[in-house]
């Protein structure tokens, strides 16, 4: 297969695209590399997949193109040829919609329909879409389930995703085109995103920083490793949902999927900062703060239904993936 995906420069979509090269297939990558965090990691991220790419035979290209743009995005895909697309770029944070709502709406809302009409009008046999945790607000029941409410959002970045999910619900509808949305559980490894906790926590501590503990230490988090959501998404490109034409009970259409991918374990954050400690080999400075505007207490994924319909098993737990995180940030950093 030929593969677009949006965010190619991203933590999840660089590592994608260098999954599907080592299988075989080719990537055709958006990106407009903005400056929401460094843009030089971006960079090195899209070097190593090209690298990658020269190593396999694989066919890897990169555009940069902002597909909030439609204008834009249509003259950057004229001519290219793509059988099946995975959106991931997106405007992420919880805590900087806050700061700029307008880009949320711009990338996450203008862009998810922009998607969708690419989808639709190039007949993509399958688009699998980046949702998020977040869209579950602040639900008590725990594990979180696909079934559950997810009407409550406590971000505009929440209300974003949720409203992507909705917009999907009615193209897969309307024009039946084969639609996968993943609910994503903080996913962390090797070349994340300098803006997430575990990034932050390990260079604070390795910098002799103190670090910042929301809701004084009393946060929980299902933690997933990159290969984990990795192997997750490629299962789920490979098996679009049917489409038998008929309306699922609950009103929700055909073919038209939505699955929670996380780690099924709901870590203790100050677990998980004993396992950073004792990774970077020192002890953490602790600021106990109040819990953060948008932020939840806890979330865990309810990971039957992509296990039972996709295969899905994540198989890294903390202990192993948090080290793995710290030795990369090292040689990646020279810290």
């Amino acid at each position: 297969m030929r593969v677009l995906v949006t965010g190619a420069a991203g933590f999840i979509g660089a590592a994608l695209s260098d999954r599907l090269l080592a299988r075989g297939d080719d990537v055709l990558g958006i990106d407009n590399l903005n400056d929401y965090y460094q843009v030089s990691l971006k960079e090195d991220r899209l070097a190593r997949v090209h690298a990658n790419a020269a190593d396999t035979g694989g066919s890897f290209a990169c555009k940069r193109v902002d597909f909030s743009d439609m204008a834009a995005l249509k003259a950057a895909l004229e001519g290219e040829q793509f059988d099946r697309i995975v959106h991931l770029g997106a405007q992420a944070g919880v805590r900087y919609s806050l700061e700029n709502p307008h880009a949320y709406v711009a990338s996450n809302l203008a862009g998810h329909l922009n998607m969708l009409e690419i989808a639709r009008h190039r007949q993509a046999a399958h688009m699998v879409y980046a949702s998020s945790s977040s869209v579950y607000g602040g639900n008590a029941k725990l594990p979180f389930s696909v079934d559950d409410r997810a009407d409550h959002p406590v971000s505009l970045y929440a209300a974003t995703k949720k409203a992507d999910e909705l917009m999907s619900e009615t193209y897969a509808h309307l024009y039946r085109i084969p639609l996968t949305g993943l609910r994503f559980f903080t996913v962390y490894g090797p070349w994340g995103r300098p803006d997430m906790m575990l990034w932050r926590f390990t260079q604070r501590i390795l910098a002799g920083e103190s670090i910042p503990v929301y809701n004084h230490g009393d946060m929980y988090r299902d933690f997933t490793f990159i290969d984990d959501i990795v192997s997750g998404v490629v299962a789920c490109l490979d098996s679009p949902p049917a489409d038998d034409g008929q309306a699922k009970a609950g009103g929700s259409t055909k073919p038209h999927a939505l699955y929670n991918i996380g780690n099924h374990q709901s870590e203790k954050l100050m677990d998980v900062i004993a396992v950073l400690e004792e990774a970077c080999g020192r002890k953490a400075q602790l600021e106990m703060l109040p819990m953060q505007p948008g932020d939840v207490h806890k979330t865990f994924a309810d990971i039957d239904a992509i296990r039972a319909d996709r295969g899905y098993e994540p198989t890294t737990t903390v202990s192993q993936g948090v080290p793995a995180f710290v030795d990369w940030y090292r040689d990646y950093t020279g810290e």
